[in-house]
């Protein structure tokens, strides 16, 4: 009797409760040892495979790329709770007040300047949250408009670099991470330029939805602007060229650029008088919480993937992906509606660590002379498709993590079902910039 059954039960059974609520780490090391047993009774393997998990979670524990992590999200979170963003997104408010829908559009920068300069989706959201939704409440905007864009525009941290998806994924599908955060950039863009032609739109057919500023609370003096622009917008700015541009210029990898992103933010923090005990600490607690998250996660999705591979289960899913009716085309369709189902009840971290480490080697195969280019370059454009579809897991509801972040920092008046409603566009829009992506390559391949 055959046992080719097994690879397939485990994975459904790590889903099954995943999806009851179990915590993740807990369900998939579980899962793999309750079929690590059930593995060596059937013959399957024996338990001398075992000992090669000291080595993997040796290799997680010394991997510099991984050290990236807790940097880039340092650097938001002291961006953050040294009140630095606020002062941002007040500053671009103040320059886009006079237009209609300017609001919006400022949150949209704003968005992707925190995105460029933090990598952390919960930061931005809530930062733009605290900020800009009274603001934008107080002067008439669309509840659904607002906090549409608000929800949007803060998960633009996850394909703009320095993301720290981005970092994940580099790491599992054994990519550079340099490459991956230069791939993302035009995507990341073009994405946050589809959000501000939105904003722009609503503003042209609905007026009464995205008013301008009155003209008394957006007079300021022309001196004081101007101040507020090089002391408050340049910084943050140069903060993002450092960072990126020591990554893109060869100069720093990705976790040199971190620490010193690290560094620039406490310095930033500093010169503002900003850097206070309070703010440190908050920023070492959160930091510490969602490095340890996402540590747990990689240690329990090793242990999965050791012992689903025991049972042939890489064999199970290359089979099935590389046979696919419609070929690579059928793959891509496959992997991004299981990508985005997922998405909805499950954390990116999640996703990443359990389906791209059993999607990479049929992406190599296929994508490789599909793109004409080598197999790891198609795994960089991979990458930034998968990172661009993760991300609308923030947003889909019921469990989209950018939804539930402004539901915890929204004014009274709005209700769940203003911020459910008013994302429904931008997944739409999410999920044409992912169709753009695949249907023009070049976006992704062109500095590669």
């Amino acid at each position: 009797m055959g046992y080719e059954w097994l690879a397939p039960l485990m994975f459904a059974v790590a889903l099954l409760l995943i999806f009851s609520g179990y915590p993740v780490a807990f369900a998939l090391g579980g899962t793999s040892l309750i079929f690590a047993v059930i593995g060596v009774s059937a013959g399957y393997f024996d338990w001398l495979l075992l000992l090669a998990l000291p080595d993997r979670l040796f290799g997680i524990m010394s991997n510099y790329t991984l050290l990236a992590v807790p940097f880039f999200i340092f650097m938001g979170t002291m961006l953050e709770k040294s009140n630095l963003a606020q002062d941002l997104l007040q500053t671009i408010g103040l320059l886009f007040g006079p237009l209609r829908g300017g609001l919006a559009l400022a949150v949209v920068v704003v968005g992707a300047m925190l995105a460029a300069a933090t990598g952390v989706v919960g930061a931005s959201v809530v930062a733009m949250g605290l900020i800009s939704l009274p603001v934008m409440m107080k002067y008439g905007y669309s509840k659904s408009l607002a906090t549409g864009v608000i929800t949007a525009s803060g998960t633009l941290g996850q394909i703009i670099p320095p993301s720290v998806v981005l970092v994940v994924l580099a790491d599992q599908l054994g990519v550079s991470v340099g490459d991956l955060f230069i791939g993302a950039l035009v995507p990341g863009l073009i994405l946050a330029t589809l959000y501000g032609l939105y904003a722009i739109g609503v503003a042209i057919v609905r007026p009464h939805a995205a008013p301008a500023l009155p003209v008394s609370d957006r007079t300021i003096p022309t001196a004081e602007l101007v101040r507020r622009i090089f002391f408050v917008m340049l910084p943050p700015l140069l903060l993002i060229l450092v960072v990126l541009g020591s990554i893109f210029a060869g100069i720093a990898t990705p976790t040199e650029s971190g620490a010193l992103g690290a560094a620039g933010a406490m310095l930033l923090a500093a010169l503002n008088k900003r850097l206070t005990r309070k703010a440190l600490r908050k920023t070492m607690e959160e930091t510490a919480k969602l490095t340890s998250m996402v540590m747990m996660l990689l240690i329990a999705s090793t242990v999965f993937a050791l012992i689903f591979r025991g049972l042939d289960g890489g064999i199970w899913i290359e089979n099935l992906l590389t046979n696919l009716p419609g070929g690579v085309i059928g793959f891509l369709i496959v992997a991004n509606l299981a990508i985005f189902t997922l998405g909805f009840f499950i954390d990116f971290f999640e996703i990443a660590f359990i389906i791209i480490p059993l999607l990479t080697a049929p992406a190599a195969q296929l994508l490789s002379p599909m793109l004409g280019v080598p197999a790891s370059v198609a795994l960089v454009w991979f990458g930034v498709m998968v990172g661009m579809n993760l991300q609308t897991s923030f947003l889909t509801p019921p469990f989209g993590f950018a939804l539930f972040y402004l539901r915890g920092v929204a004014p009274r008046g709005i209700k769940t079902e203003d911020i459910y409603q008013g994302v429904l566009p931008f997944i739409g829009i999410q999920l044409l910039g992912l169709l753009l992506l695949i249907l023009f390559p070049g976006f992704v391949l062109w500095p590669l």
